[in-house]
Formats: C-alpha cells, structure tokens, sequence
C-alpha cells in the first residue's frame, strides 16, 4: 500500500502528480496535483487510497470526494487537439502543468507517477510505478480518473454509440463497432494508428 515515505525523504510541501488517459482513442488526458497533509488525513481514507486501478469503480468517487475535501486539489486537461497538435507526451506534461497550476500555492517538491520529468518549474523526482507507492501520487490518480471518467460520460450523451459512458475512450470491440457505424468524431484522436486507418478507408 502506498505510505508517505517519499513525501517524508523530500520534505518541504510535496505535491503527488498523475494523469490519466494518455492510450484512449478519444477524448482528453486529465492530471490531478495533490497535497496530502498527513495531520488532516483521516486514518479511514488514508487505508483506502491506492492506486485507481486497484480501487473498485463505486467507490471511486466518494474517494474523490473525500481526498478533496481534506486536501489541496488541482486537475488540468489536454484537450485532443493538444494531443493531436503536440503529441500524446507533451499534452500529458501540460495537463500535469495546469494541475500544478490550479493548486492554491506551489509546492517544494512534485513526485510524478512514471519515468519522465515534465517541466514544472520546480524540483520534480520521478517515479515508476509511484501510484503504488506515493499517498500523494495515489490521491492524484483517483482524483484524475474521477474526472476524467465523468467527462467521458457527459461525451457519451452527445456522442451515443460508441460506448464512452463505461470505455471512455479505449479501444474496446464496442468501440471500434461504433467507429464502423458512425465514424470519426472530434473528439477522437487521429493521430492515433486506428483512428488514421479508419480515415483512411
């Protein structure tokens, strides 16, 4: 389970950074920026959080909620344009930079789930796998899959069809049926290789 042994070894104010949604073939990538004060954490929620992956669908939003209301929160977007425009690396750096920005004050310190810096303008430490490891990170990544989940769902009303409201965006065989029958939306990322080759035909 993640702990705050990271956050502790940096000391200072350390943010946990994620992003969700960098394989979809639709939609946007989301990052959340998370400061976590241990003192104002309740011990139930801090037995919860882990990495969104392992944590069920239903109780992810109540997480989300929780983690909020205790915490300084700050979600940035990548819009499939950005993606599109800059590839899906950079439009995941800039979604993670408009997290940092939305926080109340910047931190010391960012620990980033993965292997790559983005640039933060400040201090950043890498690391993989950091959403198992990190309290910060795991907040961010419920927090980042939270919304992102949601902005999917609202895209799957006006683009019914294509099974966003519980893919959100992956490349499932529901998916590509609705591609086949309903064909490229903006919202779909073209300079992904599926949605290339169905532009092509």
């Amino acid at each position: 389970m993640p702990d705050f042994r990271l956050e502790t070894d940096l000391g200072g104010i350390v943010c946990g950074i994620d992003e969700v949604g960098r394989g979809p073939w639709a939609g946007p990538v989301v990052a959340a920026a998370v400061i976590l004060d241990p003192a104002r954490l309740p011990a139930d929620l801090r037995a919860a959080i882990d990495d969104s992956k392992k944590v069920p669908a239903a109780r992810r939003p109540a997480l989300a909620a929780a983690i909020r209301a205790c915490a300084q929160v700050g979600v940035g977007a990548a819009s499939t344009r950005e993606i599109d425009r800059d590839n899906v690396l950079r439009a995941t750096f800039t979604a993670m930079a408009r997290a940092l920005a939305r926080l109340p004050a910047p931190p010391d310190a960012v620990l980033v789930d993965g292997n790559r810096a983005p640039p933060l303008g400040c201090r950043v430490v890498t690391v993989v796998g950091g959403d198992g490891l990190s309290l910060s990170i795991a907040a961010a990544s419920i927090v980042a899959k939270v919304m992102r989940d949601a902005m999917m769902a609202k895209l799957a009303v006006r683009h019914p069809g294509y099974g966003w409201e519980t893919n959100v965006g992956y490349g499932t065989e529901g998916h590509r049926e609705g591609l086949s029958r309903f064909g490229v939306t903006r919202h779909h990322r073209r300079s992904f290789a599926p949605i290339t080759h169905m532009l092509s035909l």
